[in-house]
């Protein structure tokens, strides 16, 4: 296994960022890390990039310590930051340059500034770049050096439609060449779009981890005004009905022509107007499932994260 995590407890002061936290990624494995605010993504994350020592449990990276054997791993590790890690009156040429420096055989920055759209701005100081620019800077900064290992964090946050089909392609072309990527996202279509499994974490417990196929399971999940009369719709449809977040439904049976046909009757009759009906799980479902009314949570889940500085 590329990344090992056993037993991870990891506590701030009093507070239990990660308990027992255990799961594996495979060499040429691209695991997506999803969670609310607080759920230990992060802490893991850094823990698994050498940054941080449980307090109790094991981390490996490549079968190694990534604290104790941080020198052997250092060339290894891609590391992509949200933000930050870029000296403000640096373009993107000059870091690249930079960066390339610190490899022994390092990728073209050309090359990776080509691929990501940023030709156009290579000579653009960072705080004159977009937020989407910078984005698509930090990606290049993680893949510079060829490594096995890559942690992404939000890699397409706040990137225009290009270039976050750019990402995803090197994404997978990384994946392709054998590189292990853990990228964390509250974006879903980011994890439907690259992820070979997707982890749920909430209360810094592995909630769910498996495939999509694997995660998304039957049922019929609607959209209508909030606070329905259950009781009275599941008598209506003879199966039982749950309000998983305020307006969001889901029906535990098939979507036969009867089924929809009496939602329909039912909605009408109470004067309620059906939103997006569909049969089947998304991974937005089952996530909601899981973390209830935490999902629409969308920021980072740890204020370190903008403190970490890029290994070199």
């Amino acid at each position: 296994m590329a990344l090992s995590v056993d037993n991870l407890v990891i506590r701030h002061g009093e507070v239990l960022a990660v308990d027992r936290l255990s799961f594996s990624v495979a060499r040429g494995e691209v695991v997506a890390l999803l969670g609310p605010n607080g759920a230990g993504k992060t802490s893991t994350v850094e823990t698994l990039e050498g940054y941080r020592s449980p307090t109790a449990g094991t981390v490996r990276v490549l079968g190694l310590d990534p604290v104790a054997q941080r020198r052997e791993l250092s060339h290894s590790l891609g590391v992509m930051l949200q933000q930050g890690g870029v000296y403000p009156v640096m373009t993107p040429a000059q870091v690249l340059a930079l960066f390339a420096a610190y490899y022994p055989t390092p990728r073209d920055p050309k090359e990776l500034l080509e691929v990501l759209g940023l030709t156009d701005v290579a000579s653009t100081p960072w705080k004159r770049l977009s937020g989407g620019e910078q984005q698509r800077v930090s990606f290049a900064l993680a893949l510079i050096g060829r490594p096995s290992v890559l942690f992404l964090d939000e890699p397409t946050a706040g990137v225009d439609l290009h270039g976050r089909h750019a990402i995803r392609s090197l994404i997978h072309q990384q994946a392709a060449d054998g590189v292990t990527v853990l990228l964390t996202t509250h974006e879903m279509a980011e994890a439907e779009a690259v992820a070979d499994r997707v982890a749920i974490v909430h209360d810094g417990t592995l909630a769910r981890i498996g495939s999509l196929s694997e995660l998304t399971g039957d049922g019929v999940f609607f959209e209508a005004s909030a606070a329905l009369n259950l009781n009275s719709l599941s008598a209506a449809l003879s199966v039982a009905v749950h309000e998983e977040l305020p307006g969001r439904y889901r029906i535990d049976g098939e979507a036969s022509p009867e089924l929809v046909a009496s939602l329909g009757t039912w909605l009408a009759g109470q004067g309620a107007t059906l939103g997006a009906l569909r049969s089947g799980a998304s991974l937005e479902d089952t996530y909601v499932a899981i973390v209830g009314e935490r999902a629409h949570e969308v920021t980072s889940d740890a204020p370190s994260t903008a403190r970490r500085r890029r290994r070199r």
